[in-house]
């Protein structure tokens, strides 16, 4: 799974909707949409954005692990 297909799931997961998310990332909801779709690439301070919002590490939500771990304490 690639993490397109990991932030939607993740949204769908938590019963949000593609503009309750790009409201917490301060975007566009056309922009989140394309995140989905692949057709942009989401930056990396909003795939952290999202990994602490969703509370699963970095490897999980960019698809490198299958393993759901919490995102690391600071």
């Amino acid at each position: 799974m690639n993490y397109s297909e990991r932030i939607r799931a993740l949204r769908e997961d938590n019963d949000l909707t593609q503009k309750n998310i790009s409201q917490i990332l301060y975007i566009a909801q056309s922009t989140y949409s394309a995140y989905e779709l692949r057709r942009v690439h989401i930056p990396l301070d909003h795939l952290i954005t999202l990994a602490k919002f969703y509370n699963v590490d970095m490897n999980y939500i960019c698809g490198v692990s299958d393993v759901v771990s919490p995102f690391p304490p600071e």
